[in-house]
């Protein structure tokens, strides 16, 4: 539904074969019969290679001009960085900041045990706030947060769903004060409009997390890369797929490469064992949950 059409019938035979392929890895059709775990080696056209710095052949390729374009919410609404985990998203939005020559403000958030572990002796003693301040939990800000005004945010809670604040919603940042940032959307329907962030107080909603906190924090993150679980639902011009290690829950391949509306805006670097350039990676599909729904 994603993919645009084609001028000629060259393009549009290109098109069609892009997308079964597409559909054979979402439905675990490539390289049958498997169990639902096999490897799908991508076209050539759409592979990035690099004999060191992965992380910056990826973002070069992605954010071609970076710092010409800082002042230009146009430039990142239709382009992304995906990678499967957070450690891999926050490595690659590490990085592009330490290519933006521009004052950097850092943001400390403020960690406490939820009121009802409060009671509990043990839990204070073992969970001190220098224990909370390094936590990394998914969909809660981090505890350092590093920002400079131009690049690219994303929402980590909904504010204001009516003006377009939702989780997931990406930002690019005017002005960052004391209390409040000031940011430009840059998705949707409210694209151009501009919001005020407070620091908000955020609990973890994972079950598996052992203990009960709360984080006062910006409920941002940077988002020159985003986690593929995170883009779901987006649709892109430009998406530059980094697979230092290899997707590992159900659709996530095909979620990653199926953001894009043309297959030109598709990149795709591919890391082996030894950390060298591939051009195959594991699909993951459980063809019980298709074969539920079918049924």
């Amino acid at each position: 539904m994603r993919l645009t059409g084609g001028d000629d019938e060259s393009q549009r035979r290109e098109l069609s074969e892009f997308t079964e392929w597409i559909l054979k890895i979402g439905e675990g059709k490539i390289k049958e019969p498997n169990d639902g775990e096999t490897d799908v080696v991508f076209p050539t056209d759409v592979l990035l290679k690099s004999d060191s710095n992965h992380v910056h052949t990826i973002v070069q390729l992605v954010y071609p001009s970076l710092h010409d374009h800082l002042g230009d919410a146009k430039y990142f609404e239709d382009k992304a960085i995906l990678a499967p985990t957070n450690e891999e998203v926050d490595s690659i939005n590490e990085h592009v900041l330490t290519m933006i020559d521009r004052e950097e403000k850092v943001y400390f958030s403020s960690d406490n045990l939820c009121p009802d572990e409060e009671s509990e002796l043990f839990a204070q003693q073992l969970y001190s706030p220098e224990i909370l301040n390094g936590l990394k939990v998914p969909g809660v800000p981090n505890h350092r947060l590093a920002l400079k005004v131009g690049v690219p945010i994303m929402l980590l809670r909904n504010i204001d769903q009516s003006k377009g604040l939702c989780n997931g919603t990406r930002l690019q940042v005017e002005i960052l004060g004391e209390h409040t940032i000031a940011a430009r959307i840059i998705t949707g329907q409210s694209f151009g409009n501009i919001t005020y962030i407070p620091r908000m107080i955020v609990e973890p909603t994972d079950k598996k997390i052992a203990v009960k906190f709360q984080r006062r924090q910006f409920p941002v993150t940077v988002c020159f890369a985003m986690t593929i679980n995170k883009s779901q639902g987006q649709s892109l011009l430009n998406v530059g797929l980094y697979l230092r290690k290899p997707v590992f829950t159900h659709g996530q391949l095909y979620v990653a490469v199926s953001r894009v509306t043309t297959k030109k805006g598709l990149k795709v670097h591919i890391l082996d064992d030894e950390g060298k350039s591939s051009n195959t990676t594991k699909n993951v599909v459980y063809k019980e949950v298709l074969q539920s729904i079918e049924s």
